[in-house]
C-alpha cells in the first residue's frame, strides 16, 4: 500500500462539500493508497499526471518516489468534472511561469 499525501486544496474542497460527497471523497482517497477507483493517465499537457473519478467530482494526482524508493500518490488538486482540466492546467501552467522567474 503506498502513502497518498492531499494537498491543501483538496482538504479544503472536501471540507466544503456536504455530507454524502464529503464521505464518498474520504472513502475513494483511503482507497487510492492501494491504487483502486477508476484511475486514468491523462493525456497532453497533463501527461505524467491521473484522474481518480468519484462521482462528478475529479482528483488530480502523481507518483512520486519518497525516501528508500517508496512510491508516494500525491493528490495536487480537485474540483468538479465539468471544469477541472480547464482550471488544472491553467493552475500549472502559472506555477511554472512562476518558477522560470524565480
Amino acid at each position: 500500500m503506498m502513502k497518498v499525501e492531499v494537498a491543501p486544496q483538496v482538504v479544503r474542497f472536501i471540507a466544503n462539500q456536504a455530507p454524502e460527497p464529503r464521505r464518498a471523497l474520504k472513502l475513494a482517497l483511503g482507497k487510492l493508497g492501494s491504487e483502486r477507483g477508476e484511475i486514468k493517465p491523462l493525456e497532453g499537457q497533463l501527461e505524467g499526471y491521473f484522474r481518480l473519478r468519484i462521482r462528478g467530482f475529479r482528483i488530480i494526482f502523481h507518483y512520486t518516489k519518497a525516501a528508500k524508493v517508496r512510491r508516494v500518490i500525491r493528490c495536487v488538486f480537485i474540483e468538479r468534472r465539468s471544469i477541472i482540466y480547464a482550471v488544472f492546467a491553467a493552475a500549472l501552467k502559472e506555477q511554472l511561469l512562476s518558477h522560470r522567474d524565480e
